[in-house]
């Protein structure tokens, strides 16, 4: 869900990094029943627990953004959104 509590999509992959750690959540965003939706990738940064659901990941992002973001598909290099750069957190 967005921080103004629309619900943004739901995580079907998380990416980690060769040590382990998670880098981005793989999010299902649009369409209506699984028809017209694609996939985006999420840094993990930008994520966080909500504090009164044990299931839902609140994304510290505009929904502009996430909108905006590349679709994730198979064989291709993923761009996360909300990734850190060297001049800080991309916006």
């Amino acid at each position: 869900m967005t921080v103004s509590g629309e619900r943004a999509g739901r995580v079907v992959d998380v990416l980690a990094d060769g040590t382990g750690a998670v880098q981005a959540a793989v999010i299902e965003v649009g369409g209506f029943l699984g028809v017209g939706s694609r996939r985006i990738a999420i840094s993990w940064a930008r994520l966080r627990f909500a504090s009164d659901k044990h299931d839902a990941l609140v994304v510290e992002l505009p929904r502009e953004r996430l909108a905006e973001a590349p679709e994730v598909k198979t064989g291709e290099p993923v761009v996360a959104i909300g990734a850190t750069t060297e001049e800080g957190p991309e916006r």
